[in-house]
């Protein structure tokens, strides 16, 4: 099943490609792979909300707006690749999350990201990953996301 049709399937309408909000590109085609740029919540063009997760923040509303930084990645990565059905599988997730100090539970908001990935491309979704609690991201976004895509 193409990746378009199995985001149709999970009713998932990839959202515009986020501008950069400094000087970088958000996202680069290397041989066979796309390396994302981080990819932060933007809906819409805004941020869902600002904060530390643990102290504002909730740990699942911060869980889905990993998930939307992932959508966001794939639609970048689609766009620097000439289109979805480039796009054969994920290699590595990164993820950060703006944490109060008490806060440890960067794992299970990153879940977010990885399980989307997962239902979007099945076994091709299974990834390496590293899931970081950072004090502050750009424009206080709670989560950013990094995801390195596999070619086809």
């Amino acid at each position: 099943m193409s990746v378009a049709s199995r985001l149709a399937e999970l009713g998932i309408e990839l959202p515009a490609v986020a501008a950069p909000v400094a000087a970088y590109v958000p996202a680069v085609v290397h041989g066979d792979l796309v390396h994302t740029s981080g990819q932060l919540p933007f809906t819409a063009g805004a941020l869902p909300a600002t904060g530390k997760v643990g102290a504002g923040v909730s740990a699942d509303d911060a869980k889905e707006y990993a998930r939307t930084c992932a959508l966001n990645a794939l639609a970048a990565a689609a766009d620097a690749a000439g289109g979805l059905e480039r796009i054969a599988g994920v290699l590595r997730v990164g993820g950060f999350v703006a944490s109060d100090p008490s806060f440890t539970g960067q794992p299970g908001v990153i879940n977010g990201a990885s399980e989307i990935l997962g239902e979007i491309f099945g076994d091709a979704g299974r990834h390496a990953r590293a899931a970081v609690g950072v004090p502050v991201l750009p424009l206080d976004s709670p989560v950013e996301v990094e995801v390195t895509f596999i070619l086809a």
